[in-house]
């Protein structure tokens, strides 16, 4: 008699399960079909050379293939990847401007949708671009670039304290330019120790304007990367129009793969 009862009960049981179920797959299916995400394929976007002038004069704007991206196909249609002769590349709105300044210290790779006047990245009085531009710079930890590096160090990347105080220690800078500690109103992503990615808020100083960029009413993004066998700096600093700002983490996560490929190299 028990086991007749438990049968009876397991029965009854299986079919309120099943009444209730047959009513929620579908709804089930449709939720899960419409959060599934749709993987990128990979794709290419168009290479766009910059000349350049530096230390070892001008040099032309170099020729490359089409880079491959795993990025959405509709994405990729709005990008394209600009590089000088020397230092890394970014992927920027296409149609804009380039052009790139190098030296023993690193190199600078700007990209805008205005005119670049060239003179003025050279100019003692110039203080910075004002309005929409993507800059990609490398500085090497090795030359006169650690002076930079170790700015950037002090602010964010605590793993590399040593490598600031070394600098300072040479007391060719005075200690009060390297303060310790993030900007306040710089929201950070780390990656790990060596990578941290960043919004600096809209006229404020932060990462963003440790760069050629300065303040405005618009915010900036990027990241900082520490790589390579010298500690060298590699910083990606965007302000771009607000219909291109889902354009970011994929030029955030192009700086961070060529970066982790030249540590590896």
């Amino acid at each position: 008699m028990i086991a007749r009862m438990k049968a009876t009960h397991l029965l009854l049981a299986s079919l309120v399960c099943c009444a209730g179920s047959a009513g929620t797959r579908s709804a089930f299916a449709q939720t899960a079909s419409a959060s599934k995400p749709v993987p990128s394929a990979v794709v290419t976007v168009p290479f766009v050379g910059c000349a350049s002038d530096g230390m070892a004069g001008p040099q032309a704007a170099p020729t490359g293939q089409s880079l491959a991206v795993a990025i959405p196909a509709a994405m990729a249609e709005r990008l394209a990847y600009y590089k000088s002769e020397y230092g890394p590349g970014v992927l920027a709105p296409r149609g804009w401007n380039c052009f790139s300044s190098y030296g023993s210290d690193g190199s600078n790779l700007f990209v805008s949708p205005d005119p670049i006047n060239t003179s003025d990245l050279s100019s003692m009085d110039w203080k910075g671009f004002t309005g929409q531009v993507i800059e990609v710079s490398e500085m090497d930890g090795g030359t006169s670039g650690r002076f930079e590096v170790a700015k950037i160090i002090a602010r964010v990347f605590p793993s590399y304290k040593t490598f600031a105080q070394n600098v300072i220690a040479e007391g060719i800078e005075p200690a009060s330019d390297f303060p310790f500690g993030p900007y306040p109103g710089d929201k950070l992503t780390y990656r790990g120790t060596s990578i941290v990615e960043f919004e600096t808020p809209a006229n404020q100083q932060g990462l963003g304007t440790d760069s050629r960029l300065q303040a405005n009413a618009s915010p900036i993004d990027g990241v900082a990367i520490i790589a390579g066998a010298d500690t060298d700096l590699v910083q990606l600093s965007a302000r771009v129009p607000a219909a291109d700002s889902d354009l970011i983490p994929a030029m955030v996560a192009q700086a961070e793969k060529e970066a982790a490929a030249d540590t590896s190299q």
